[in-house]
């Protein structure tokens, strides 16, 4: 049995002239390397880091986003007026009074349902904001518009306008990765660069056995490192033919992304090397594979290995497995129960790492629940979008403290209200970017994640 030589580009190109299947100019070309580059380094790589528009409070983004639509009255907003109250009517609702209680956490005494006692415990480094509010108390529109800023057409996602913005730190990885189990409300639009390079677009892992196939470099087939090769030699002449095309560039760079996911990848979701005292702050165990633990782990895992945007949904595979908790606000408790311990363990994992400083930690839902019902027997809560919560942490947020306040009751924003535009250019803000300037040209108009208005809300931010 003999043993067949490795290959490599110069030995393959020269077996393709002994056969003439190439030109000579051609071969000459490829074997002396001698492709122009494009004239702009940005284009021929869209996905170089690049330095923000200001100094940045947070190199890097993790947006843990509870599908459904998480009731505020409920989790981070306590109302205790609609706990006295509950059976009452107002407004032509009777009110509800939440199952949990209450409790004050940490130094800074945040008042936190007990749903939530983990995250309660690291409320000294969360700043709660508790006067969200958007447009439609419709899943398909809330869901893009605190993705992308319109309740009206798909947008590209803050994922994909951060990714823009700033390239990546790891050329191996993609810019913006979404772990998410199960396909949430709004579908991959959720995750999509719309009119923005695909490059840029979220790429979504599955949680499960083996979520990136482990083809390491020694494992690879050669013929594979070639096809790689080939292809990569042409798509750069012609880009160099065709400066200025942004879509050969993004395609491109794409190719090589995907190439090299299969060399970075299987070792950033590896969660077996790290120590038992950290496996057990996210509670999760070394055979782990899936779960919002697990998640939460390799979002960290992501982070520091430079992917400058990490997407996290929690979701089930139903409508009944998530927080869209129509039938029976107890469902919160099972839903809670998934990722409290998780959320807090990771933010401890970032604190003790040092990465918190400058990781943008974002918790948040498309929508909150109503207080109150048209029926006094009523076990569930509907939408509502006039008033819900959100909380961030780290990259310069403000710690231990809350934003804006709700009604009595929790229907309506009394005070500093922050509406989806807010929210994004606030985040924008903190990687230093203006969303105003932040903008891209696209049929006739330039487009921001903002739109036409968003200000920043300065008071919770260093």
């Amino acid at each position: 049995m003999s043993l067949r030589k490795p290959l490599n580009r110069r030995v393959f190109l020269q077996s393709l002239a002994s056969t003439s299947f190439l030109l000579p100019g051609m071969l000459h070309e490829m074997m002396a390397e001698t492709i122009k580059p494009a004239s702009n380094p940005t284009l021929a790589n869209p996905l170089a880091p690049h330095a923000p528009m200001f100094p940045a409070k947070a190199k890097r983004v993790i947006f843990l986003y509870m599908s459904g639509g998480v009731s505020h009255v409920d989790t981070f907003d306590p109302k205790p007026l609609l706990t006295r109250d509950t059976g009452k009517l107002h407004n032509g609702d009777f009110l509800h009074a939440s199952p949990w209680a209450f409790k004050r956490y940490a130094k800074c005494d945040t008042e936190v349902s007990e749903l939530f006692p983990h995250v309660g415990a690291m409320m000294d480094d969360i700043c709660v904001i508790r006067s969200m509010k958007n447009d439609i108390p419709n899943h398909s529109q809330a869901v893009l518009q605190i993705h992308g800023g319109s309740t009206v057409e798909p947008r590209p996602s803050i994922g994909s306008w951060a990714s823009y913005a700033l390239g990546t730190e790891n050329q191996e990885l993609p810019s913006y990765m979404v772990l998410a189990p199960e396909i949430p409300y709004g579908g991959a639009q959720c995750w999509d660069s719309g009119f923005l390079p695909a490059c840029h677009q979220g790429i979504r892992v599955v949680p499960g056995q083996e979520a990136i196939p482990n083809i390491s470099r020694a494992n690879r087939l050669d013929i594979q490192e070639m096809d790689l090769g080939l292809i990569n030699f042409f798509n750069q002449r012609n880009l160099a033919e065709h400066d200025g095309d942004k879509t050969l560039a993004s395609r491109i760079k794409t190719f090589e992304t995907a190439a090299g996911m299969q060399q970075e990848a299987p070792d950033a979701f590896d969660i077996t090397k790290e120590s038992d005292a950290t496996l057990k702050m996210y509670g999760i165990t070394r055979d782990t594979k899936k779960g919002f633990g697990w998640q939460c782990l390799v979002a960290r895992r992501l982070a520091e290995r430079g992917v400058r945007f990490v997407e996290l949904i929690d979701t089930g595979s139903d409508k009944y497995n998530n927080w869209d908790s129509h039938l029976d606000i107890k469902m919160h408790a099972t839903q809670a129960r998934k990722v409290d311990k998780a959320i807090a363990g990771m933010l401890q994992d970032l604190k003790s790492r040092g990465m918190l400083d400058d990781t943008l930690v974002v918790w948040t839902t498309e929508f909150g629940r109503k207080p109150g019902d048209a029926s006094p027997d009523e076990q569930g809560r509907t939408h509502w979008s006039k008033s819900y919560s959100s909380w961030v942490a780290g990259g310069g947020f403000k710690g231990g403290m809350t934003y804006g306040t709700t009604d009595d009751y929790g229907y309506e924003v009394v005070d500093k209200p922050v509406d989806i535009h807010d929210f994004h250019a606030t985040l924008l803000n903190q990687m230093g970017l203006d969303h105003k300037k932040l903008t891209f040209r696209h049929a006739g108009r330039d487009y921001r994640l903002t739109d036409v208005s968003g200000n920043v809300v300065h008071d919770i931010i260093t």
